[in-house]
């Protein structure tokens, strides 16, 4: 069956006490809206509809990089989750399939719950949980295996609010019955505001079907305040921790590792502790992360090694058995295959040819104040030690470089360049230098 999906993105979130819409806080590297559309594409949709409504100029700039093909409709005045559906059932009225509505400050439903949803045959499906401290849930109340109404904490009798199974607020159900329904919710409520959960009463009503799905409790968990996202966070990381051990990742301190959504770890990877994955990140089976690293927006590839101490940034691409070592920074560069930065430098804006060695405190000056420069450095060529490289410019294969030269021109292939200035000696000169000072201090102690 087809499926579409509408994701509810329009609420401010005042408990985050936040100019940023809630739902682009951050969560493993990437705003809770991603995790939303991340697992919902795990149904392979045929649409995706964003509803957008506080800080809707953000939200549709962040859903155009998150996944260009979504669109976004605008709720102008939050009046409910029914009101903010009944928006985005507009924009489905030749679609035939079946809709979920999801929500874009609800991060951890897994692909399989989701499948649960949209294999539904049911009219309406609701996605409930077991709750181990129900609270103000609203609660599901099923008989004979069918959901006949969902009652919210505050009209809820004794008797239901003693109800465990709890509402997460996901509703499956087909296109056609969900616009009809979402055209009969009322806002005859103390808030006045039209309620999605009110389409089951409706449902039943019509003699439709409804049933619950369920799910653990973890994976309805929302977002609305800064203490959840960061126990949101914590979350993520342990899942993300046990997923790399259990796919065969040799994590030295998992407690210290911190992964993003995106993050993808081939086999026999070994990481050291306190390393930090931002978004974008591919690591090939077995290279190694040492301590103390900082990636993101990288690939590396097999065999290689990194840090400690190194940082590698957009755009950064390492072959095979390449090592970037201490204090080694990586920017937007290519680096062929055994490539070695051991030490103390700068790569940014360059290509560099396989088996090239470059010395401690090397330096890639790729901007002049106003435009980068790619500096281009061919195969088994030699970078000596505090060489600056001033792009634009090309060191040929098998070059190399003399330490402490300043290089502004292309250096043929096989060819050695130097650029310093020329050293001169003064004989006995420093000890007269010392003398001379050190009468001085003396004179200057004899003063106070």
């Amino acid at each position: 069956m087809a499926i579409a999906l509408i994701i509810l993105a329009a609420g401010q979130g005042t408990r985050m006490n936040s100019d940023l819409p809630k739902v682009l806080h951050r969560l493993g590297g990437a705003p809770l809206l991603a995790h939303a559309l991340h697992a919902g594409r795990s149904l392979e949709p045929e649409r995706v509809t964003v509803v957008a409504g506080h800080g809707a100029e953000a939200v549709t700039k962040a859903v155009a990089k998150l996944d260009p093909e979504a669109e976004v409709v605008l709720q102008a005045e939050q009046l409910g989750t029914g009101h903010a559906v009944a928006q985005a059932i507009l924009q489905l009225s030749e679609f035939n399939g079946r809709v979920i509505v999801l929500y874009g400050d609800t991060p951890f439903i897994r692909p399989e719950t989701l499948a649960a949803l949209a294999e539904s045959r049911a009219d309406v499906t609701v996605l409930g949980f077991e709750a181990a401290d129900p609270g103000r849930y609203g609660r599901l109340v099923v008989a004979g295996g069918a959901l006949e109404r969902i009652v919210e904490f505050k009209d809820a009798t004794d008797e239901e609010r003693a109800i465990t199974l709890c509402n997460s607020g996901v509703i499956s159900c087909d296109a056609t019955q969900l616009a009809q329904l979402v055209g009969q919710i009322g806002n005859d409520n103390a808030a006045g505001e039209y309620y999605l959960t009110d389409i089951v009463g409706l449902a039943r009503d019509r003699g439709l079907t409804a049933e619950v799905v369920t799910c653990p409790e973890a994976e309805t968990l929302g977002i609305n305040t800064r203490a959840e996202l960061a126990r949101a966070e914590a979350l993520f990381q342990a899942r993300a921790r046990d997923e790399a051990l259990e796919n065969g990742v040799t994590l030295a301190d998992p407690a210290t590792t911190y992964f993003a959504l995106d993050t993808w770890i081939g086999r026999d990877v070994v990481i050291g502790p306190n390393v930090v994955f931002g978004p974008g990140v591919t690591v090939e089976s077995g290279a190694t992360i040492e301590a103390f690293c900082h990636l993101e927006d990288c690939h590396i590839s097999r065999g290689a090694t990194i840090g400690p101490f190194a940082r590698l940034r957009g755009g950064a691409e390492l072959a095979e058995d390449v090592h970037i070592g201490n204090f080694v920074e990586v920017k937007n560069s290519i680096l062929g295959e055994g490539v070695k930065a051991g030490h103390l430098s700068y790569l940014g804006d360059a290509d560099i040819g396989e088996h090239t060695n470059i010395g401690a405190a090397t330096v890639t000056c790729n901007y002049d104040g106003v435009f980068k420069h790619r500096t281009t450095i061919g195969a088994n060529a030699f970078i000596g030690s505090d060489t600056m490289l001033v792009a634009p410019v090309t060191v040929g294969d098998g070059a190399l470089t003399g330490s402490g030269s300043v290089i502004t021109e292309d250096v043929p292939a096989g060819a050695v360049a130097l650029g310093r200035a020329k050293q001169v000696v003064k004989p006995g000169l420093a000890t007269k230098l010392f003398e001379r000072l050190r009468a001085q201090k003396a004179n200057l102690k004899k003063g106070a």
